[in-house]
C-alpha cells in the first residue's frame, strides 16, 4: 500500500559522533528528537529512540514522575535506559507487524550487530488483562560478537533525586521515596552497575518494574511475556475493520490510540509527553498527559469506525463518573486520568526542556477554563452506545437521563463567552466551535430520545437544536469574509468551523460551507498544512501547522467532492510521519519537522479518519 513511513531513521539519531567525555568507543547520546517509538500496555508507556535508548517513561502511570527523562534533558545527567553497541555505525527500527512490540537493530563499523526487543506485557491471564508495571528489554546478537554497554539510570522527582541502589544475585533495586523499581536480569549485575562494556554472545533479558520477585526464571518469563504480548496484539489487530488502502498506517494509528488508554479507569490521554514545544523556542509548552473530553471523543469515534468498540465501553464508564460528579453543573474540559479535578500547573526548574527549550510544565491550567464545547463532546462520545447492539453494556433510559444533565448545561452556556477549544488564556469570546457543539448536544439528545420512545423529550431537545442552529448560521457568518468565522460577530478565520460538516450542522456542499473552505485554504494553509487560526494569541501568531486541522481539511475536501486533492494532502501527511508511522501535534511547514507533544492522539485519529474517508471500497477488489 502507498503512504507508508520512510524506512530510514533520522540522521541525527542514526549517526552520532563520538564524545571525548565518554568512553571513546561509544557514542554520545543523539540530540533529542521525535524519531521515537512508543510501547505500552494501557497502564503506562515508554518512548524509545532510534538507538534503542528509553528516553521517556512515567511511572506508575502516564501522568506520573518520569523515571527516564532524557527527552527533556539533553545534558549528560539525563536519565535513560540505554543498551549501546561499541563503535556504533547505524541503526534500524521497526515494529513487529500489527503489534506494540518494537525491534531496534544496532550495527558497529565492522558489521556486527544486535537486536533489542522492547515491549510492555499485555495479554489475557486468569480471565483478566495482565498489564503489569513492567518494561521488558531483550537483546541478542544478530551478527558477529559485538560488545555492548548497558546503562540503567533512573531518577525520581523530575530528575532531582538519584535513587539508592542495592543489588542481589540476579536483580538491582532502585529505591526512591514512594517508588522502588527492580531490574531482574540474567546479565552480569557487576557489568550493569559499573556500565562496563562486555561481549554479547547470547541473548540477555532485562525486566524493569515493580519491586517484586519473579515466579519463574528471567529468560523464561521474558520469552513467555513476549510470545503472549505478540499474540494479544495480533489478535486485537485482526479484529479491526480496516479500509482497503493504507492498512498498515491505520493499524499503527489504532494501536497507538489503544496504547493511550488508561484502562484502570477508561480515561484516554491526549499525548504521552509534556512540554514538547509547538514550535521552536515558542514557549508553547504544555502538559498533555491528561484526559480531554474533546480529544477522547475523537479517539473513541475513530476506533469505533474500525469496529473497536471496547475502548468506547471503558471510556463511557469514566465519562459517566464525570457527568455524575458534575451534578448537572460545570464540566471541566479535562481531568486527570484517575478523575482528578485539580491539575495545578507548575514549572519544573530542574529540567532544561526538549533541546533546551523550556519551560517544562507539570499540570495544566486549562482545567480551570470555561470551554463550552465540552458538553457536546460528552454527548457525542456516548451517542453510539445507544445504537450499537454489539455492546456488552448498551445504554438506555437511565444513561439518557444522566446525559440530559449535560445537555441542560449546554443550553445554559450557549452564546456565552469562553476560552474556546484552542484554550486561549487571555481572551474570551462566543466561539463558533463551542456553540456548534452545544447544538450537537441537543441534536443528538433529540435523536436518542426518539430512539428510546420518549417523544416529549425528543421534541424538547429538537426545539433547542433548531433555535441554536438558526443563531449559529446567522451570527457566525461574516459577509465581509464570505465565510463562517471563529466567533459570533467576529471576522477572524478558524479551522474549527470545518467541524460544521463533520457533526452535521451543514451539508458539505452547502455554498456557505464551500465558501468557508475556500477562504480557509487561502488564508490558513501553507501547502498541504493548515494552521488553527489567523489571529494572534497569547504567544503571537502560530508558526506551525496543527495536524488535526490538516486532517479536517482533508475530510472537508473529500465530503465536498474534491477527493483527488484530499488524497494528495493525505499522502503528504503520511509521508511526514516518523520512521515508525507516528505523528506529533504539529508540523513545521518549511522544514517538515514534527513539533508538539507526542504521539498526539488527535493526529493519529486524523490518519484513521482520512483513510476510512478516502479509501477505495473492498468490493473493488473482491
Amino acid at each position: 500500500m502507498s503512504g507508508e513511513p520512510r524506512p530510514e531513521v533520522p540522521d541525527d539519531a542514526s549517526r552520532a559522533q563520538p564524545d571525548g567525555a565518554r568512553d571513546a568507543c561509544f557514542c554520545a547520546p543523539a540530540q533529542p528528537s521525535l524519531g521515537l517509538g512508543v510501547i505500552g500496555n494501557c497502564a503506562f508507556s515508554a518512548l524509545i529512540d532510534a538507538r534503542g535508548r528509553v528516553v521517556w517513561c512515567c511511572l506508575p502511570r502516564f501522568d506520573g514522575d518520569p523515571v527516564f527523562d532524557a527527552l527533556l534533558d539533553p545534558s549528560e545527567r539525563a536519565s535513560s535506559f540505554a543498551i549501546e553497541i561499541e563503535d556504533f555505525a547505524e541503526s534500524r527500527q521497526r515494529y513487529e507487524p500489527n503489534t506494540a512490540v518494537l525491534r531496534t537493530q544496532l550495527f558497529d563499523r565492522a558489521g556486527q550487530g544486535i537486536e533489542i526487543t522492547d515491549f510492555a506485557p499485555r495479554f489475557t491471564s486468569r480471565s483478566r488483562f495482565f498489564r503489569p508495571m513492567m518494561l521488558v528489554r531483550r537483546v541478542r546478537p544478530i551478527a558477529g560478537t559485538p560488545r555492548i554497554r548497558v546503562a540503567v539510570e533512573p531518577r525520581f522527582e523530575w530528575g532531582a533525586v538519584a535513587p539508592a541502589v542495592t543489588r542481589g544475585s540476579n536483580h538491582v533495586r532502585y529505591v526512591g521515596d514512594g517508588l522502588t523499581l527492580r531490574l531482574n536480569t540474567d546479565a552480569s549485575i557487576s557489568h550493569v552497575l559499573a556500565r562496563q562494556p562486555f561481549v554479547l554472545n547470547r541473548e540477555l533479558n532485562f525486566l524493569l518494574g515493580a519491586d517484586e520477585t519473579l515466579h519463574d526464571g528471567v529468560a523464561d518469563t521474558a520469552r513467555h511475556f513476549e510470545q503472549e504480548t505478540i499474540a494479544y496484539w495480533r489478535a486485537w489487530s485482526q479484529r479491526l475493520a480496516v479500509p482497503l488502502e493504507w492498512q498498515d498506517a491505520v493499524i499503527r494509528a489504532a494501536i497507538t490510540l489503544k496504547l493511550s488508554v488508561f484502562e484502570d479507569t477508561g480515561a484516554i490521554v491526549a499525548a504521552m509527553t509534556t512540554s514538547i514545544p509547538e514550535a521552536p523556542h515558542s514557549g508553547r509548552n504544555w502538559d498533555y498527559r491528561y484526559c480531554w473530553l474533546r480529544d477522547a471523543f475523537f479517539v473513541v469515534r475513530a476506533l469505533n469506525s474500525l469496529s473497536e468498540v471496547g475502548t468506547m465501553e471503558d471510556y463511557l464508564d469514566w465519562l459517566g463518573n464525570v457527568v455524575v460528579d458534575a451534578g448537572g453543573g460545570h464540566i471541566q474540559p479535562l481531568y486527570g486520568i484517575g478523575l482528578e479535578r485539580s491539575l495545578p500547573e507548575t514549572i519544573c526548574e530542574g529540567l532544561p526542556g526538549y533541546r533546551g527549550m523550556g519551560p517544562v510544565r507539570i499540570g495544566n491550567q486549562a482545567h480551570e477554563h470555561l470551554q463550552h464545547d465540552v458538553y457536546g463532546n460528552v454527548i457525542l462520545g456516548a451517542t453510539q452506545a445507544f445504537y450499537d447492539h454489539r455492546l456488552l453494556r448498551r445504554a438506555g433510559l437511565p444513561e439518557f437521563q444522566r446525559l440530559e444533565q449535560a445537555g441542560e448545561q449546554a443550553v445554559r452556556v450557549f452564546g456565552e463567552p469562553d476560552a474556546g477549544m484552542w484554550e486561549l488564556r487571555t481572551r474570551a469570546r462566543v466561539h463558533t466551535s463551542s456553540a456548534l457543539m452545544s447544538w450537537a448536544a441537543c441534536d443528538r439528545l433529540g435523536r436518542i430520545a426518539a430512539l428510546l420512545g420518549v417523544p416529549g423529550r425528543a421534541a424538547y431537545w429538537q426545539s433547542h437544536a433548531k433555535t441554536m442552529r438558526e443563531r449559529i448560521l446567522r451570527e457566525a457568518w461574516s459577509d465581509e469574509r464570505r465565510a463562517f468565522v471563529e466567533s459570533f460577530g467576529g471576522r477572524d478565520l478558524d479551522a474549527s468551523v470545518l467541524l460544521m460538516a463533520e457533526v452535521g450542522l451543514l451539508e458539505p456542499r452547502d455554498p456557505r460551507f464551500l465558501a468557508t473552505l475556500d477562504a480557509l485554504e487561502r488564508h490558513l494553509c501553507d501547502g498541504p498544512y493548515m494552521r488553527r487560526y489567523e489571529a494572534p494569541d497569547d504567544f503571537g501568531k502560530p508558526e506551525t501547522a496543527f495536524n488535526i486541522c490538516t486532517f479536517w481539511r482533508i475530510d472537508a475536501l473529500a465530503r465536498s467532492g474534491r477527493r483527488k486533492r484530499a488524497r494528495e494532502i493525505f499522502e503528504s501527511m503520511l509521508a511526514h510521519r516518523n520512521h515508525l508511522g507516528l505523528l506529533s501535534e504539529d508540523t513545521h511547514p518549511v522544514s517538515g519537522e514534527m513539533w508538539g507533544n507526542f504521539p498526539q492522539t488527535y493526529s493519529m485519529v486524523g490518519i484513521i479518519n482520512g483513510a476510512v474517508r478516502l479509501s477505495a471500497p473492498w468490493d473493488t477488489v473482491i
